[in-house]
């Protein structure tokens, strides 16, 4: 079992909405707080360490353990895990494209994790970099077997980060009617430009808004040239070591997560064109002209 001190917490969010941004700065705030900190890249693209290392791509666990097993020898820890100023990280990785299953690639990387003695390590926080808008079974490893203690979402104003969100509420809420222990510790609002419907959902699902991150020129440019913004000192300190604190110390809430009608409702109507209407198409309509139905020749047994 994990050392009951060590918090694993696992992040979710739909791809492209900031999470390996979030959690970079996040990993690297809490390590200059003096915590011991790991951070798992569980995204295929393996990117969740590039801006932690200046944009450099590490080598994956998976792609190691293939390399590995061909020559003959055995995964080193050093050959997977690295260091950055009091953070250590590593990325599970995926297949190519059509070569494989990235669900399974994760249930295998966990497994090499274990036999490297991942339950004996001793960190403070262990952040896990989930893509939430995949819905096989390995990426929802953690919530479904509880190898996290708590789930955080990264979303935004828009409602397919949203949806996304409230995909991995309802996956919280189904594996807590099985008994799974699981909870949502908040949400963090990424890129937020002040038109409030994440703090709205937030508020609908039953879940705290652990931090706002603005959408600002600053935040941009220095996260294209790969740089931690959240450094002592720096203007955005601040924010993300107040997201540090609300991370280690939110409770896993259950969640209650919306119908999609509840989800367009926190939109205005012509944003998500909640005024078109469904219109059932006909066989007509299908062939392009007139259609007369034809006898079937199906032939029916009645019952004896």
């Amino acid at each position: 079992m994990t050392q009951p001190e060590t918090q694993i917490i696992a992040i979710y969010g739909k791809g492209g909405i900031g999470k390996s941004f979030t959690l970079a700065n996040l990993s690297y705030s809490m390590a200059q707080q003096g915590h011991r900190v790991l951070l798992i890249g569980c995204d295929p693209k393996s990117d969740t360490t590039s801006l932690l290392f200046g944009g450099r791509s590490v080598p994956t666990i998976i792609a190691t353990s293939a390399e590995k097993r061909l020559a003959g020898e055995e995964v080193e820890i050093g050959d997977v895990c690295f260091v950055r100023d009091g953070v250590f990280a590593m990325e599970l990785g995926g297949p190519e494209v059509g070569r494989g299953c990235g669900g399974r690639g994760i249930i295998h990387g966990f497994e090499l994790l274990e036999k490297l003695g991942f339950h004996e390590w001793g960190f403070d926080y262990v952040l896990l970099d989930f893509l939430g808008d995949v819905v096989c079974g390995g990426f929802g490893l953690p919530i479904a077997r509880d190898m996290c203690q708590k789930v955080i979402v990264v979303g935004s104003n828009d409602l397919q980060s949203l949806y996304v969100a409230n995909n991995v509420c309802s996956a919280v809420e189904y594996f807590q009617k099985l008994g799974g222990n699981v909870g949502v510790a908040g949400m963090v609002v990424n890129k937020d430009d002040g038109t409030g419907e994440a703090h709205a959902f937030a508020k609908e699902v039953g879940i705290p808004v652990l931090a706002a991150i603005p959408q600002d020129d600053d935040i941009r440019r220095k996260s294209a040239n790969y740089e931690i913004i959240g450094r002592p000192g720096s203007p955005w300190a601040p924010l993300f070591e107040e997201l540090g604190s609300g991370v280690a110390s939110a409770p896993p809430c259950p969640p209650s997560p919306l119908t999609h009608e509840g989800l367009l409702d926190l939109f205005k109507g012509e944003d998500v064109g909640r005024d078109v209407v469904l219109t059932p198409a006909t066989q007509a309509d299908m062939r392009g002209g007139a259609w007369e139905p034809k006898e079937s020749l199906e032939i029916v047994y009645q019952a004896v």
